[in-house]
């Protein structure tokens, strides 16, 4: 299309060839960028750079032109062009990440947990309402129905009369029932809202220590380039604390020495398992586990039913489980992760600075619990 810049010069060979796809792909739409960036309500520079290489865009992006091209030609993608897009895009997100990049993947998270603890407190403090108003009516009816069985009493001779004048009781106790049942399910609903208000918060505040972890890494990086004057301090005379463990568990070799890889800085050790069984095993041969990093599509026993697992045992029901899903990172499925006794999730491909950025906060907590004191 006119709009279209050409590929940046300086691209690696993963970035240029994920673009150039990219580009194919967009060259069947015969649509211009800006255009189709309104169409999606897109940034129409963010998708632009997207397009030349010098920026790897979300999963989802590449999604939505699939889904896009299919409609447009009124046939489906096939699975070997994902499979192709999908191989590209992870090369891309490996070689290509950046500290602003895991800082920009973090502060959506953030901004994502801040907005369903918004919304859950605003829900909380709606249903609190309608709980208390139902109360209070029940509280009226309490008082009508006493003052009727007050006057029975003193006037047993004038029940009929008094059965005739007041109103029906058969319905006042029925409306009480109802009113009841409405107090009962605005309670659970109140609770519900309540708990996903805390969980949020949760995350906000793990987000937010991420956050810091990858500034206080940008500022160290920036330091070790920086010459003497800017040298970092080392360990005190006493020495750290002993590191804790991480557990890494999926069934792709491949995965499992890129997450190796990416953690080998962390000057921790690393136990690998390349199934939920094996995993299980794992634990009950280690212990000090700071967290657990843990595929949720394997073969056999998945992901959450392997934190099932590990959540019944009193040996491992506190250590922190991070899932790793190529299923997205929608509301419906970290719903589910969280369900399932995860407490973090990422989605594939990885940000290898994202990654770090997680495990090095878990370990920090593991630390302070244990110690007294952060890395």
């Amino acid at each position: 299309m006119g709009d279209l810049q050409p590929l940046a010069a300086d691209l690696t060979e993963e970035s240029r060839a994920l673009a150039k796809a990219l580009r194919e792909l967009f060259d069947g739409l015969d649509i211009s960028v800006r255009r189709y960036a309104a169409r999606r309500r897109r940034d129409a520079g963010a998708f632009s750079r997207y397009l030349s290489g010098t920026r790897v865009p979300p999963w989802e992006v590449v999604t939505d032109l699939f889904t896009d091209l299919a409609e447009h030609r009124g046939t489906a993608v096939t699975p070997g062009t994902i499979e192709l897009l999908r191989g590209l895009h992870m090369t891309a997100v490996r070689t290509g990440a950046s500290p602003r990049h895991a800082v920009e993947v973090l502060e959506q998270q953030l901004a994502d947990a801040d907005r369903v603890s918004r919304r859950s407190s605003v829900r909380g403090d709606a249903l609190g309402e309608a709980l208390l108003d139902r109360r209070h009516r029940i509280a009226d009816l309490e008082v009508r129905l006493g003052q009727l069985e007050a006057d029975w009493s003193a006037e047993r001779e004038r029940a009929d009369r008094l059965a005739e004048a007041a109103p029906d009781v058969s319905a006042l106790l029925r409306e009480r029932d109802r009113l009841e049942g409405e107090v009962g399910r605005l309670s659970a609903e109140l609770l519900a809202a309540r708990r996903r208000r805390d969980l949020a918060e949760e995350r906000c505040e793990l987000l937010e220590r991420q956050l810091e972890t990858m500034e206080r890494a940008q500022r160290n990086a920036a330091l070790s380039t920086a010459g003497p004057g800017g040298a970092a301090t080392g360990p005190s005379a006493a020495g750290p604390p002993r590191m804790p463990k991480v557990l890494i568990v999926d069934d792709q070799a491949d995965n499992l020495l890129a997450m190796s890889a990416v953690l080998s800085t962390l000057d921790q050790e690393l136990v690998a398992a390349a199934s939920g069984r094996e995993a299980l095993k794992a634990l009950l041969d280690h212990d000090d586990f700071a967290v657990i990093i843990m595929d949720v599509q394997m073969p056999g026993m998945d992901g959450y039913e392997t934190a099932a697992h590990i959540k019944r045992r009193s040996r491992t029901r506190d250590v922190p489980i991070i899932f790793l899903t190529a299923m997205g990172t929608g509301a419906e499925h970290s719903a589910r992760g969280y369900a399932a006794g995860a407490v973090d999730y990422i989605g594939k491909p990885f940000d290898p600075w994202v990654l770090r950025a997680k495990v090095a906060v878990f370990t920090g907590i593991h630390l302070e619990r244990r110690y007294g004191t952060g890395r």
